[in-house]
């Protein structure tokens, strides 16, 4: 069955050491240089260098369409036989968005809601960036069911950083 993995930074070696993972999503500020892992084959790493922002502000990239794009291109790239590692840096916003966003795109037969729920059983601190969310939502012609499902579960509990989670795609 194949699955998304998702971890903040600080995990990521022994993350992708445990899910011996094919393919992974880094997700950065501009700048920030992480390189690909030798256990990623070149062109199994995709970088999307935004900030994690709902609003513009001074010195940071919004989300965009651009990257919402990156996201489910990759994800649709990914040949599904083993597991898929999404990161940002503290695991709780830009990764679990990319993570919602991928099964939303890949597995179109379950309903946003019941991904969501799954997400949040699976990560109590998840709060998927919503302006990620709604840029999908629009880009999938889910008529706002991404967004409201996310709305629906709320914001995570506060924490420094996420503990690495297993979503399965079906």
């Amino acid at each position: 069955m194949p699955t998304i993995h998702v971890c903040p930074l600080s995990q990521l070696p022994t993350t992708l050491e445990r899910t011996r993972a094919s393919h992974l999503m880094t997700l950065m500020k501009v700048g920030t240089a992480i390189g690909r892992p030798d256990a990623i084959a070149e062109g199994h790493h995709c970088v999307v260098e935004v900030s994690d922002i709902v609003s513009p502000l001074d010195g940071h990239v919004l989300p965009g369409e651009v990257h919402v794009h990156r996201i489910l291109d990759f994800a649709e790239a990914w040949d599904r036989d083993r597991p898929l590692l999404i990161h940002c840096y503290a695991g709780i916003s830009r990764s679990t968005a990319a993570a919602f966003i991928a099964a939303c795109a890949l597995a179109p037969e379950r309903g946003e809601a019941e991904i969501a729920r799954v997400l949040r059983a699976a990560s109590p601190s998840a709060t998927p960036n919503a302006l990620f969310v709604d840029i999908a939502d629009r880009l999938l012609r889910r008529d706002g069911r991404m967004t409201a499902a996310i709305a629906a579960i709320g914001r995570g509990a506060d924490a420094f950083e996420g503990a690495p989670f297993m979503l399965a795609l079906a």
